[in-house]
Formats: structure tokens, sequence, C-alpha cells
């Protein structure tokens, strides 16, 4: 019998969805033992989000600065798994809150320590750096990553934020005024994602998990946009600044934070424009570095 833990954070219910989908191949697997759990914070965020609350969760999200989580089951704890598939989500470009908490936690090390960790994401559509900040802290943790998935909201980036705003906001899913596409990671590749479940079921079932990432890849489960790796890259050096300078200035920290939000308004709607013109022009002169990039995040 194999021990699989899937462990997920979710506030809109998305993440929860993604978890559900991707896990039916191990429960429909009679020598699977799966077991759910679910990152839980002692004061917990808002949902839907209003504007102070969400924007005021930017240094700490950025900065990753752990919250207080509510303790891990004694029965999780207590349990060694053969695998587990972690679910997270991005928080201005960075792991969510709770996801970082836990991360960083003696429980976390506890359950991951030489463990193999699957790693799925269900994000807007830049996820690049904050993959490579997971990297990072389950390293820490003494985990092995042997495979990731990256779910995104496949529509435009300007489109997409138009409609994950209305959505965090409302706290409804809707097409926003009745035009535009569901914001998210669509129903569609929600629904399929079992297709990714199946593979990772059948290389635990063959103690194969070593040669797993290509068979993920090739099933369509990492897509590279050479363009918002490009912004992701850009935007972690300024949110870096922008971050550490309101935090450790908590006197201004709301006047900080609302010129943040004007900056953030004008770098998304007039500076990200510019950018991907810019980088349609110089594209074919960065091919070679364009490759070895999609090359490397698409692996583990």
């Amino acid at each position: 019998m194999k021990n699989v833990l899937v462990i997920y954070y979710s506030q809109s219910g998305q993440l929860e969805s993604i978890a559900q989908n991707v896990s039916k191949p191990f429960l429909e697997s009679e020598d699977i033992k799966l077991t759910f759990y679910e990152i839980q914070l002692e004061k917990p965020f808002p949902f839907p989000w209003n504007k102070d609350s969400f924007f005021d969760a930017f240094p700490e999200s950025f900065l990753q600065i752990p919250a207080t989580l509510k303790p891990v089951p004694d029965e999780i704890l207590n349990t060694k798994f053969d695998l587990v598939l972690f679910h997270y989500q991005v928080w201005y470009l960075s792991p969510s809150i709770p996801i970082n908490s836990f991360l960083k936690s003696n429980d976390a090390k506890k359950i991951l320590n030489g463990t193999p960790v699957i790693t799925i994401s269900g994000s807007r559509n830049m996820w690049i750096m904050a993959q490579e900040k997971i990297k990072v802290l389950l390293k820490e943790a003494n985990a092995d990553l042997v495979g990731n998935i990256a779910l995104v909201d496949r529509v435009g980036n300007l489109i997409s934020v138009i409609t994950i705003v209305e959505w965090m906001f409302s706290g409804v899913k809707k097409k926003y005024l009745g035009i535009f596409p569901l914001p998210g990671v669509s129903e569609k590749d929600i629904r399929e994602s079992d297709q990714f479940g199946k593979i990772m079921a059948d290389a635990l079932h063959q103690n194969n998990l070593a040669n797993l990432q290509p068979k993920l890849v090739a099933a369509g489960g990492v897509r590279i946009s050479s363009y918002l790796v490009t912004v992701d890259k850009t935007a972690n050096k300024i949110f870096n600044k922008w971050s550490n300078l309101i935090y450790k200035n908590q006197k201004n920290r709301k006047k900080l934070l609302k010129v943040f939000n004007v900056y953030l308004f004008l770098a998304i709607w007039l500076i990200s424009p510019i950018v991907y013109i810019l980088h349609l022009i110089t594209y074919p002169l960065k091919l070679t570095k364009i490759k070895k990039e999609t090359q490397y995040y698409q692996g583990v």
C-alpha cells in the first residue's frame, strides 16, 4: 500500500478543485491510500478581498514572511508518505503566505523530509519565479522534487488582470459585464487535469518517479511564455524594492501601499505593453537563450 498526501490551500475553491481532479487516478487505485490536508491559518485572509486587505498582503507575500498556522493533525505527522502532491497559488509573484508559512514550519520539515514531492500550481499566468522560490523551500525541508505542473489562465495578460481582480473583489466567478471570459484556470483544464494524475500514479506504481517530469511536459503540463518569464524576472526585482521599502517603514505603510497601488496600475497598463512590443522586436536575437530557459523551467 502506497501512502500519498495531497496538500493544498484554497480561498476561492479553484485550487481545491484542481487537487480533487488531479487526485482522481490515485483515488481509483486500490493500492494507494490518499490523505487530503488543507493548510489553515489561525487568522484567515478574507475572501472576497477588499482593496485594503488585498494590497496590505503585498509586502509579507513577496518577502515570504510566515503567518501562524493551525497545527497539522498528528495522524499526518506520524505517517511516512511515499509521495506528496503539493498544490499552491501565487500571490505577488511569490508562493502565497499560507504556502510559505507551511513550507517554513517544523511540521512541513517533518512531513517532507526525504519525501518525493510533485508541485502543482494554479495561477493567473506568472508562476516561474514563484516555483524557483518553492524549490528553495523544498530543498530546505530536504524534500525531493520529482515533478511539476503549472495550470494557468490562458487568456491574454491584460484581460486576465481585469477578470481576476473582479473575481477576487466580488468573490463570484462569472463573466465580467457578460462579455469577458471566465477568470482563472479554465473549467476544461481543471476537469482534464486528471490526465496528469494518471501519469503521476503510473510513475508511483512503477517506482519510476525519477523519470516523471518529461512525461508531464509531453502531456502539456508546463507551458512556458518567454515574454512572461521576462516580465516575471523584471517585476521580481522591482517588487523586492517596493516590499522592503513598505515593510521597513511601518509608520508610513498605508501611504506607501497607496503609492504602490498607483505604480502597479501604471506598470500593468502602460509599461507592460511596451515591454511586450520590445520583446517581439528582440525575440529573434534571443532564441538560443529562450530555448535554454524553456528547457530549464520545464524541468525540476
